[in-house]
């Protein structure tokens, strides 16, 4: 933790943590409270149409009564982080620096505990701002293994993440993304390649290879960030580790035969390995 009354620099601090400067002067530009109602109400109309494009989403703010354009639609969703899920052809142009693995779970069989790992980003809303929701989970259980809530984009929140799914879980012998460049950065990929994991990424925009994550943000969102309007940071991590910690413990799943997240990955774990 970064303290600023302290005598050594600021900077000297970051290096001693290994974090980056722009994230430790990161200050998040204030946003107005029309926008913050608008994107609240963007929020849960992409996880009732997920398919939808800034288009379709202006015309159904406009319906909502929100005097709002599709450009400025625009700009909000990429603040949000939130793009729509369908199949159509790779027009973007890639970060040279940032390599783009092949999607590798087609037609996989998974069905045990840290076969696969898969990870992800979602807004999460306030009552006054929004934060960043990064997970870590194991697919075939639909355990939640870590997560971290952040104030930007940065990779730093996905690393510390990943490090502590690592720390109690082990590790899973391939690790499937998206293509957001926090994931396709070189310290993201790197950290799995120095394990020798297998890394996999989704098709870019195709909502099929990632729609068990799609359904878990779904129930964290339903089940607990929309029934509180978190006053502070704090809260808003308070609130989601609570209710992970049901989700993984206490909450079945009909895919899991009626098993808790828990049951199922310790349950499917060979033997002699099971997580510390």
């Amino acid at each position: 933790m970064i303290d600023r009354q302290h005598e050594l620099p600021v900077t000297r601090q970051a290096r001693l943590l290994n974090l980056s400067r722009s994230n430790v002067y990161y200050k998040p530009v204030p946003v107005s409270e029309a926008d913050l109602k608008i994107m609240r109400r963007l929020d849960g109309l992409h996880l009732e149409c997920p398919f939808a494009g800034s288009r379709m989403l202006r015309d159904f703010l406009n319906r909502d009564g929100f005097a709002v354009g599709r450009k400025h639609v625009s700009t909000l969703m990429k603040r949000m982080d939130i793009h729509a899920l369908y199949c159509k052809p790779n027009t973007s142009k890639k970060h040279p620096a940032h390599k783009v693995y092949p999607y590798l779970l087609r037609g996989l069989p998974i069905k045990r505990g840290n076969h696969v790992w898969a990870t992800d980003i979602t807004y999460i809303p306030m009552a006054k701002g929004f934060v960043y929701l990064c997970a870590i989970v194991d697919w075939a259980s639909r355990k939640i293994l870590s997560h971290r809530v952040s104030i930007s984009l940065d990779t730093t929140f996905c690393l510390e993440a990943l490090a502590e799914a690592f720390e109690r879980y082990g590790q899973p012998e391939i690790f499937n993304t998206d293509q957001g460049s926090q994931f396709t950065s070189t310290d993201f990929t790197q950290a799995l390649k120095d394990r020798h994991i297998d890394i996999s990424m989704d098709g870019k925009g195709c909502w099929r290879d990632n729609v068990f994550v799609e359904r878990i943000w779904r129930s964290i969102k339903y089940e607990e960030v929309y029934l509180h309007a978190y006053a502070s940071v704090s809260e808003a991590k308070a609130g989601i580790a609570r209710y992970i910690a049901l989700y993984n413990s206490r909450r079945p799943h009909s895919s899991l035969d009626k098993q808790t997240p828990d049951e199922f990955y310790y349950g499917s774990l060979p033997s002699g390995k099971l997580a510390a």
